[in-house]
């Protein structure tokens, strides 16, 4: 195993489209979305390090998940959990880990990677990675890994690339934002488009000078830490100053406006799981396109819902069609699928 390799795991997200499942208390990726028996961040712990030594990877996460996090990943030293005080994007979070990891190994690569996706063909993924490990190792590169669209899905952003490059990583031309389904449609019918699945590999230097170079600011805020980094003053330097970082995304910060961004087209099955669709979509259903998790239900006229309760709770539905139906503790969730994107304002007008 690859002593240079090295992972950024990205676990402080909510997940509010999964309420009430997923919940600020209990974020999705800390639960068995799937059924598996494992839940989402062991899964995508387990699968970084069947390439990456353990030791390697870095939780990413909010100070209020330390606990789920070490409990659930009990093979995980304390120092390998970086404890964000505030919401600051990715970014932040990103330049933080990164300048950590240049001080332990200034020979590293990095992929950084969400804790809460769905990915199959985990050879395929190890393939992918280390196929891209190896051209951060000779190339000053900025990398992604992009998904393969399978339809007009408004709700990913795009990764447009030059078609007449015949090698497998292509130059990025441009980042696009979340379409409209018109839009969408061009970007599949034209080829040279991929989702942007948020995965990321570059060597240390590479993402420490484009952050030098686009991020000045929040640079030389994570750059005067650099002395308590890895030692027992580095949690109240972040403690006082993680919060002055700006509120950016990676894309926002860097990958749209270097030059020297790249992306590979994944070969793996993948799926973000942002949503209970795309839950719906890789559970096992009946003949009518049902998903169940947990529950026992009795079922009539009734097609293409995903059905999730407390263990071995009875269900009974009659002419219910394309609907989420989520019982979780106190909470009761009878919602249309084509309206899931309006569940984070509904969980906003509750907390309000």
């Amino acid at each position: 195993m690859n002593k240079n390799y090295y992972a950024i795991l990205m676990a402080g997200g909510v997940g509010s489209r999964f309420w009430p499942v997923s919940t600020t208390e209990f974020p999705k990726q800390f639960h068995d979305m799937l059924g598996s028996g494992e839940t989402l961040i062991q899964k995508t712990f387990s699968r970084l390090s069947q390439l990456i030594p353990a030791e390697n990877i870095l939780i990413l996460t909010n100070e209020r998940y330390n606990s789920l996090v070490l409990e659930q990943l009990p093979m995980v030293q304390q120092e390998q959990v970086l404890l964000e005080p505030a919401m600051r994007n990715t970014a932040a979070c990103i330049l933080y880990a990164s300048l950590k990891i240049q001080k332990m190994n200034p020979d590293a690569l990095v992929v950084v990677a969400p804790s809460d996706h769905w990915i199959e063909d985990e050879l395929a993924f190890s393939a992918n990675l280390e196929q891209c490990f190896d051209f951060c190792t000779t190339n000053n590169a900025l990398l992604t890994l992009g998904i393969q669209p399978s339809f007009p899905n408004t709700g990913f952003g795009y990764i447009e690339y030059d078609k007449t490059d015949l090698n497998p990583i292509k130059k990025v031309q441009h980042f696009r934002e979340k379409p409209d389904y018109k839009t969408a449609k061009s970007f599949l019918d034209s080829g040279n488009f991929l989702w942007n699945g948020g995965i990321f590999i570059w060597s240390v230097s590479a993402i420490l000078e484009s952050f030098a170079a686009f991020q000045p600011e929040m640079n030389a805020l994570f750059l005067s830490g650099c002395e308590a980094y890895n030692t027992p003053l580095e949690a109240d330097f972040i403690n006082l100053n993680y919060a002055l970082a700006a509120d950016i995304s990676i894309d926002y910060a860097i990958l749209e406006k270097a030059e020297n961004v790249y992306v590979l087209a994944a070969t793996f099955d993948w799926n973000d799981l942002g949503t209970w669709s795309s839950l719906h979509e890789k559970l096992d259903k009946d003949e009518n396109n049902n998903a169940v998790v947990n529950a026992r239900v009795l079922l009539h006229n009734s097609s293409s819902n995903i059905i999730s309760t407390s263990k071995d709770k009875l269900v009974i539905i009659d002419g219910l069609e394309d609907f989420i139906i989520v019982d979780k503790d106190n909470v009761l969730l009878i919602y249309p699928k084509k309206k899931e994107q309006e569940i984070k304002n509904i969980v906003r007008q509750l907390k309000g």
